[in-house]
């Protein structure tokens, strides 16, 4: 499979205390915190490129614009859905979106490049 434009991929999660604002620093009420969301929004785009991506080649992260909306309880369901929009040589745009039954709890953009597995490894020891 080649990158290009469309593809897609969601993932899911049931908020958790250890997912909240108060248990990730981020604030001191008990409702999802946004790292989490962060965190969740670039793993669906980690997933969108797994079947696209030569075992040799990973991605990483170099930055993200995410407007987190509404609040999400413990117990609820959210689902991230990221959509790769922008292909420019190494560089991966996606649009990201974030929601909860219907209803948009976040929503964004993650940027994504594509590396050599071997050559990142080496430059992360030194």
């Amino acid at each position: 499979m080649t990158l290009s434009p469309g593809l897609k991929a969601s993932v899911s999660l049931e908020v958790s205390p250890a997912d909240t604002a108060v248990a990730l620093g981020s604030g001191d009420v008990e409702v999802l915190g946004t790292p989490r969301v962060v965190a969740l929004a670039e793993e669906a785009t980690v997933r969108a490129l797994e079947a696209a991506l030569d075992p040799t080649r990973t991605s990483v992260g170099t930055r993200i614009e995410l407007d987190h909306l509404s609040p999400t309880a413990v117990g609820d369901t959210v689902t991230a859905t990221a959509t790769l929009e922008l292909v420019e040589g190494r560089r991966l745009e996606f649009a990201v979106e974030v929601d909860q039954e219907g209803r948009v709890v976040a929503r964004g953009r993650v940027s994504r490049v594509v590396v050599d597995r071997s050559r990142f490894a080496a430059s992360a020891r030194g």
